[in-house]
C-alpha cells in the first residue's frame, strides 16, 4: 500500500469582527436628524414670550429641556431598533425599499452597530434621561403636580414604547405618538408658567397630532411587516379601506379642532387663518397616499406639514400682540 498523507484540517473560521462603533452610527441610532418633537420648544418659547418676556433664564431652561428630550428619544429609538431587529420587522419594512427609507438609519440592520452596542447605548441614554429630567424639575420656576407627573409619564412611556411593556406592540402606538407631542408642549409650558389655558392645550394638540399623522402613513406602509412581528397598529389590524377611513377621520378631526376652537371662543381668529395652509397640505397628502397610492411620498408630505404648522404657529404667536382682537 502506498502511504497517504492527509492535508491538515483548515482552522475554524474566525468569528466576524464586530463593527467598530462610530459617532455617526450612534447618531443614526439616536435618530438625531428627526427633530419633529424637539421643535415644540421654540413654540413653547413663542407662547410664553408675552407672559415672561425674552429672558435668558427661559432660554437656558428650554435648552436643558431640549437635552433631556434628546436623551429620552435616544433611549426610546435605541430600544425600538433592537426590538425591530430581533423580530425582523425592521428588515422587512426597510430592506425592501432601502433607497427611499434610508436603510443606514437602522444601524443594526445595516450592520454598523451590534445589538449589545445598541443596548448599552439605550441603557446609558435612559440613565441620562432620568438625571436630566430630575434636573429640569429641580430648576423649574414652577412645579405644578400635573406637569411633574406628565414629565415622568412621558419618560417612562417612551422607554417602554418598544421595550419592557412594549406599548407600541399592544395597541397604544397612535395614542403615544400624539401624547408625547402634547406632553412635550404642556410640560415645559407648565414648568415655566405654572398653569395652562384652553388655547395652549389646543396648540399642544395640534402639535402632537403632527407626529401621529405622519406615523399613520408609516404604519400603512409597514402594515405587513408589523403584522408578521405581532405589532398592533390600526394599519396592521384592519383592512386598507378601514385604515384609510381612520386616517381621513383623524385628519378631519384636526381640521375641526383648528376651526372649531375659534368658533367656541377658545382660540383667536388668527389661529385658524394661520393654519389654513396646513389644512390644504393635509388634503394633498391624503390624495397622494390614497388616490395616487404613494404612501411614502404622502408620509414625507405629512412630515413637512407638521414642520410647517409649527413654523406658522411660532410666527403667529410672535405677531399676535400686533394683531387686532377681531376681524
Amino acid at each position: 500500500m502506498t502511504d497517504r498523507t492527509t492535508a491538515p484540517a483548515a482552522p475554524p473560521a474566525a468569528p466576524p469582527t464586530p463593527p467598530r462603533p462610530t459617532p455617526g452610527a450612534y447618531a443614526r441610532l439616536a435618530k438625531l436628524d428627526i427633530v419633529d418633537y424637539y421643535i415644540g420648544l421654540p413654540l413653547v418659547f413663542a407662547m410664553t414670550l408675552p407672559l415672561l418676556g425674552a429672558r435668558a433664564e427661559t432660554l437656558g431652561f428650554l435648552l436643558l429641556v431640549l437635552v433631556a428630550e434628546v436623551a429620552v428619544v435616544a433611549a426610546m429609538v435605541s430600544f425600538d431598533d433592537v426590538t425591530g431587529y430581533r423580530d425582523g420587522s425592521d428588515a422587512a419594512n426597510y430592506g425592501s425599499d432601502a433607497a427611499r427609507r434610508r436603510l443606514a438609519r437602522k444601524p443594526l440592520v445595516h450592520g454598523t452597530l451590534t445589538e449589545p452596542q445598541a443596548l448599552r447605548f439605550g441603557r446609558a441614554a435612559t440613565a441620562a434621561s432620568v438625571v436630566l429630567w430630575a434636573l429640569v424639575v429641580a430648576l423649574a420656576p414652577h412645579r405644578p403636580l400635573w406637569a411633574v407627573v406628565g414629565a415622568a409619564l412621558c419618560l417612562v412611556a417612551s422607554v417602554q414604547y418598544s421595550w419592557g411593556l412594549k406599548l407600541s406592540y399592544r395597541g397604544f402606538q397612535e395614542i403615544f405618538l400624539c401624547g408625547l407631542g402634547v406632553g412635550w408642549v404642556l410640560v415645559p409650558y407648565g414648568l415655566l408658567v405654572g398653569h395652562v389655558d384652553g388655547f395652549v392645550i389646543v396648540q399642544a394638540l395640534v402639535f402632537g397630532g403632527g407626529p401621529m399623522i405622519f406615523g399613520l402613513y408609516s404604519n400603512t406602509n409597514d402594515a405587513a411587516g408589523d403584522r408578521a412581528a405581532g405589532r398592533v397598529t390600526v394599519a396592521a389590524r384592519v383592512s386598507l379601506r378601514a385604515n384609510t377611513a381612520f386616517i381621513v377621520a383623524l385628519t378631519a378631526t384636526e381640521t375641526l379642532l383648528v376651526t372649531g376652537s375659534h368658533l367656541l371662543g377658545i382660540a383667536p381668529w388668527w389661529f385658524t387663518v394661520a393654519l389654513l395652509p396646513v389644512i390644504a397640505l393635509r388634503v394633498a397628502q391624503l390624495y397622494t397616499g390614497f388616490v395616487l397610492g404613494d404612501i411614502l411620498r404622502a408620509r414625507r408630505t405629512a412630515i413637512h406639514t407638521h414642520r410647517a404648522a409649527v413654523v406658522l404657529l411660532i410666527g403667529a404667536n410672535l405677531l399676535a400682540p400686533f394683531l387686532p382682537d377681531a376681524l
